[in-house]
């Protein structure tokens, strides 16, 4: 079926891009058809027939894509009936938990990767296989720069955990329970029993990370099956939805729908909105900056923070809320709360269904209201985050208000700085550490470059002291990023970073820090003479890397507020296809 079924696409094999490769009748050619059938395929098999590329990150250490192997089977197997041929190509798996430093260190590599697979080999359209955090902006970074028609599958959250009755949600309660065993609450033996409990099938965070929030992303800006970013990875819907996609992206071959027919400012504005609602990670902020840049449009944070004033939180799912993405799956997932939104959206726009967000809509349903809230009886009344500018953070910074304590969202306090975790991480479990719940607790140097690679440690633990006095939340500073899955008053992504000299690397402990969420500022209480002194003082680190991809990253990386993607890597100009001889 043509796009909306407006016109029949022309399904000459002539026009196909694999047909370079195997179409023509040359010594080239013939050597591409015979080692296919070296293989055991038959020249039926692909002769004339869209070739998919299936780009799989699924491996043995990566438990959100556990079951990635089977669904790449499963959507060969929508790819045959629909009269393409399948190709599996594996791609780097990041896998959040095991990926050291960070995974954000790979994320371009993973850019990178996809395109020049899709670019070096007779590929027609792709199907991606991902969902664990930097997976999804990855593997759709590397498809718009390379611009063949593809489709999203994502892998899905697992089912919700369990520990003695109590319904447990990756991430958002390891750290609870962690902070209530430093605090002597918790024994050891109720701690592994937690271990077992809480991550209990395949599929990712099944809290509103990440993974969760660039699942929904994805979807918003259309690359996904209808209300697929949200199926269990446990569920037979998911099965399903993947031999779909298979069948889709045949059609969408021959189609010609390629992603720049499907991103524009208005998609963008759509998923900045889903993310709002959803409660979705800073992280997306980064990631969303990143796949623009790579369609030619120009997003900036204050881009974000205009539309978290004026769209509420609707999605009662932890660490903002209450339940779990399983639960909202059945309360009638993105669609259901699309339908919420209908006013803040572009409904014209279509997707790679082929239809519009107006038809696609039209019988969404919220089942489980508590789950998916309307606007009028919101979780939050404003959006996810805050973006906070500030001679502490002249490029910007983010916050999630709506997983904070209240009493933090305006404060003053001085500052406690740590230049690196190790220091901090082990102050923190000092019984004699002068700190009180007022004081700010600052890292440094652990940004893009200075992480490197930007890692996860904005949820900088209580100081153990604190914890023992009840205290569980306090305002943290960084220039570092925080998984989806955390919570607390956590200040993140302070752009410039402090390992290339911006102000927060002037920071001493005792000076005052000043945050007012109202007025988006954030501040140390220095007047510029003084910012200046220090900055005349300061000496920029040695490089942490001297060769490889690290040396790589360094000299090439953007900040925070910039997507963090390499220069080389945001320009539209063309690559040339390859020369085959």
């Amino acid at each position: 079926m043509s796009e909306g079924g407006s016109r029949r696409p022309d399904m000459r094999s002539e026009k196909l891009r694999s047909h370079r490769w195997l179409g023509v009748r040359d010594l080239r050619a013939f050597g591409h058809r015979s080692r296919l059938r070296q293989m055991g395929y038959d020249r039926a098999d692909f002769a004339g027939k869209p070739v998919i590329a299936i780009i799989n990150t699924w491996s043995d250490i990566n438990q959100c894509h556990a079951h990635l192997r089977i669904r790449a089977e499963e959507v060969k197997r929508g790819i045959w009936q629909a009269g393409g041929f399948p190709i599996e190509l594996p791609a780097m798996s990041l896998s959040e938990p095991f990926v050291k430093p960070t995974t954000m260190l790979y994320r371009n590599f993973l850019a990178m990767e996809v395109e020049e697979l899709l670019r070096s080999h007779p590929i027609d359209g792709a199907v991606l296989l991902g969902g664990c955090d930097k997976t999804t902006p990855g593997l759709l970074m590397g498809a718009i720069s390379m611009g063949l028609p593809c489709i999203f599958v994502p892998a899905g959250p697992m089912l919700r955990g369990n520990w003695r009755g109590q319904v447990l949600g990756s991430g958002s309660d390891a750290w609870k329970y962690w902070d209530e065993l430093r605090a002597g609450n918790l024994s050891e033996a109720e701690w592994e029993e937690i271990e077992g409990g809480i991550a209990r099938s395949y599929g990712t965070c099944m809290t509103m990370g990440t993974a969760a929030s660039m699942m929904a992303v994805a979807e918003a800006l259309g690359f996904t099956l209808p209300n697929a970013s949200s199926i269990p990875a446990a569920d037979a819907n998911h099965s399903r939805m993947a031999t779909a996609s298979g069948r889709r992206i045949v059609e969408m071959v021959w189609e010609e729908l390629t992603p720049d027919r499907l991103l524009s400012p208005e998609a963008f504005h759509n998923a900045m909105v889903v993310h709002n609602a959803m409660g979705g990670s800073t992280n997306v902020i980064i990631h969303l900056i990143a796949l623009a840049r790579r369609a030619g449009v120009l997003l900036d944070l204050q881009n974000f923070d205009a539309l978290s004033r004026q769209v509420p939180v609707l999605a009662n799912v932890r660490p903002s809320g209450k339940y779990l993405m399983e639960d909202f799956w059945y309360a009638g997932g993105l669609k259901a709360l699309m339908s919420q939104l209908r006013d803040h959206l572009h409904l014209e726009l279509r997707t790679i269904s082929g239809r519009s967000w107006q038809e696609l809509l039209r019988d969404a349903e919220v089942f489980l209201p508590d789950v998916i809230r309307t606007p009028s009886d919101p979780v939050f009344a404003e959006g996810a985050t805050a973006v906070l500018t500030g001679n502490l953070a002249p490029n910007g910074a983010v916050m999630k208000p709506a997983a904070a304590d209240r009493r933090l969202l305006k404060h003053q306090g001085p500052a406690l700085v740590f230049q690196d975790y190790e220091t901090m991480a082990r102050a923190v479990e000092d019984e004699g550490l002068e700190v009180t719940p007022d004081h700010v607790l600052i890292l440094q140097n652990a940004g893009p470059q200075g992480g490197p690679g930007m890692p996860e440690w904005g949820m900088l633990p209580i100081p153990r002291k604190l914890l023992r006095q009840g205290v569980r939340d306090m305002l943290r500073i960084s220039d570092a990023r925080m998984s989806g899955t955390s919570y607390g008053a956590c200040v993140l992504h302070v752009a410039p970073e402090a390992w290339v000299g911006g102000p927060l690397a002037l920071v001493r402990s005792g000076d005052v820090i000043e945050l007012d969420i109202a007025t988006r500022s954030l501040n140390v209480r220095l007047d510029e003479r003084e910012l200046q002194r220090r900055r005349e003082t300061w000496k920029r680190p040695e490089p942490r890397y001297q060769r490889g991809w690290g040396a790589l990253f360094q000299q090439h990386i953007g900040q925070a507020d910039q997507g963090c993607d390499f220069d080389f890597l945001q320009t539209r100009a063309p690559t040339p296809e390859p020369d085959i001889y």
